[in-house]
């Protein structure tokens, strides 16, 4: 896919929402050009959210949860699949041990690309998270699901496949 012919065509099928969208968030890596021109073409400031999938073990293409990085240094806002959970083959002890990892990574992610600063305010604020497509959506489930004192509206957004595509 072309991220940055898939933003523009993603920033038309948006162009509506354009008096009442406030922030773009772009989730890295993929997800930063298509968010780049949906931002640009609807005028709007454009910030990374940090986000990370927490991976099953055994099986690294399910995700068990995943957790994004909170508001001016807030708790990260963690989401896990009660589904995926429930497995038996997944022990309490275990995710706390891959929560705890990922959240050691975030932290990194968090000083190399914020510099200090603290991720950005969104309460009161229409969000659209752009991403630069979905399987599962579980990468968009933590940043969808904001802290509850804030008020802000979120949206996810993302390229689907034209009507050429298909799977190989």
């Amino acid at each position: 896919m072309d991220r940055r012919d898939a933003g523009q065509r993603l920033a038309g099928r948006l162009a509506d929402l354009k008096n009442g969208i406030t922030v773009v968030l772009a989730l890295p890596r993929d997800g930063v050009p298509v968010a780049y021109q949906v931002a640009h073409a609807l005028d709007v400031p454009l910030v990374l959210m940090l986000v990370r999938k927490l991976e099953v073990p055994i099986e690294p293409e399910t995700a068990m949860g995943t957790f994004a990085e909170g508001a001016h240094g807030g708790k990260p806002v963690v989401v896990l699949v009660e589904t995926t959970l429930s497995a038996p083959r997944i022990s309490p002890a275990e995710v706390d041990r891959i929560v705890a990892g990922e959240i050691r990574e975030l932290d990194r992610r968090h000083r190399l690309f914020r510099d200090g600063r603290p991720a950005p305010d969104l309460n009161g604020k229409t969000v659209i998270l752009v991403d630069d497509g979905i399987a599962t959506g579980a990468r968009m489930r933590a940043p969808c699901a904001p802290p509850a004192s804030d008020t802000s509206r979120r949206w996810s957004s993302f390229p689907a496949p034209g009507q050429d595509f298909a799977m190989p």
